[in-house]
């Protein structure tokens, strides 16, 4: 089966190239593309299902077909040029940088062709933001140098889930891009076991002046399904997403989704930490409800009274 790569750049390219050719005989188009026609009607079927948030009707892509021919009679916006926000690009930037440089990566030319592109594109425009390309970029320098010269490494980590920051001393054992993020693999010699660093989230790092010797139980992660594997001893929450905040389901693995009214949905997800998830059911804000457990529902309840009850404090402070 053709892979996401190879058929990504495609899709993206196909609504623009019908905008300007209406009534075009599907033939034309698969020979243009280089692609079979049963595989043509195949991207054509699955253009049918993208469009904006809501992905209700209006929202999605709309296709006219009449006899061999095919016409875009709504494009959901795919006939404006891209527009990336200053974080957005920087983090594109960041991630190009790293596949690059990742052996194996069958077109590196073309990856450094975009990545000029973009950055002299981000570099004429206002506002974008430089502290995190600076902070990720000099990780990303440090992390290479290491694992050229086989050196170990101490970190300066946050970690989101318990939203605390440590300090590790690691044997790096390969970089990788998964889902568009660079990852530092490595020992981690406190916990004694294989983890993913994301570079984004190392707030210091150095090379020591000791070897990085992985002892010889330390196996490469397997990424190939994505980061997160659900377990059957994890936790289990069920939430009713507004539609703001259905991108829930489409970012974090979910079990289940039932559609609700409006683009709402209700979805079963699997957590590892409570602390997780209550800072991602405080983040949707009334955007969410939470259906089960209750004992996630109290911790939610609970947390945000604390923020209510500290927020008054301030404010007795500041008029006192």
């Amino acid at each position: 089966m053709e892979g996401v790569a190879h058929r990504l750049p495609r899709l993206l390219a196909l609504v623009p190239y019908l905008l300007v050719r209406p009534g075009v005989l599907i033939e034309e188009v698969a020979a243009d593309f280089s692609v079979t026609v049963a595989q043509l009607r195949r991207d054509l079927e699955l253009l049918w299902m993208c469009g904006l948030p809501g992905y209700g009707p209006g929202d999605l892509i709309d296709l006219s077909f009449e006899g061999d021919t095919v016409t875009v009679t709504f494009d959901a916006g795919m006939r404006r040029p891209l527009r990336l926000s200053g974080a957005e690009a920087t983090a594109l930037v960041v991630a190009l940088r790293a596949l690059a440089e990742i052996p194996g990566v069958l077109d590196a030319g073309s990856v450094r062709r975009a990545l000029a592109k973009i950055e002299a594109a981000a570099g004429q425009a206002d506002g974008v933001v430089v502290g995190l390309a600076t902070r990720e970029e000099a990780a990303l320098a440090t992390v290479r140098d290491a694992l050229d010269r086989r050196r170990a490494m101490h970190l300066r980590y946050y970690t989101p889930a318990r939203d605390t920051v440590s300090e590790r001393t690691v044997d790096p054992m390969r970089l990788l891009l998964v889902e568009g993020r660079s990852y530092l693999e490595a020992w981690c010699r406190s916990v004694e076991d294989v983890r993913l660093f994301r570079l984004d989230r190392i707030e210091h790092v150095s090379t020591l002046d000791e070897p990085a010797v992985p002892p010889p139980q330390a196996r490469p992660t397997d990424v190939s399904g994505g980061l997160f594997r659900a377990q059957p001893d994890q936790q289990v929450a069920v939430l009713t997403l507004a539609p703001d905040a259905r991108w829930v389901a489409e970012y974090y693995p979910v079990e289940e989704l039932i559609e609700g009214e409006g683009g709402a949905a209700t979805v079963r997800m699997r957590y590892a930490e409570t602390e997780w998830m209550v800072r991602l059911v405080l983040g949707l804000g009334a955007d969410v409800v939470v259906q089960t457990p209750a004992e996630l529902a109290v911790a939610v309840a609970q947390r945000a009274r604390a923020a209510i009850r500290r927020s008054d404090h301030l404010e007795r402070s500041e008029t006192g």
